[in-house]
């Protein structure tokens, strides 16, 4: 399998990836984004899918924030309906 070179490629990656997190431990993203402990709940998961990301893009990419700004984009905006003292 090769590496993806291409940006656009890479962010699509890092969004499937984290959208999976989120569908797979709905509970946990309901409890941290109440609780304000979303990373420390999920810090396992994240670090898997982190691993992933960076196995399947080149070195340049992996040193982006495409990962991080994408944990952001799906994983806190989509949870902005849940009832939080964050908001």
């Amino acid at each position: 399998m090769s590496l993806i070179a291409n940006a656009d490629q890479a962010k699509r990656l890092a969004r499937a990836i984290i959208s999976d997190i989120a569908i797979y431990n709905r509970e946990k993203v309901e409890q941290g984004i109440k609780g304000d402990s979303i990373f420390e709940l999920l810090a396992e998961e994240i670090e898997e899918g982190r691993q992933h990301f960076v196995s399947r893009v080149t070195p340049d990419l992996a040193t982006t924030r495409i990962f991080d700004i994408a944990l952001v984009d799906v994983l806190i905006k989509r949870a902005g309906k849940i009832e939080s003292a964050i908001w």
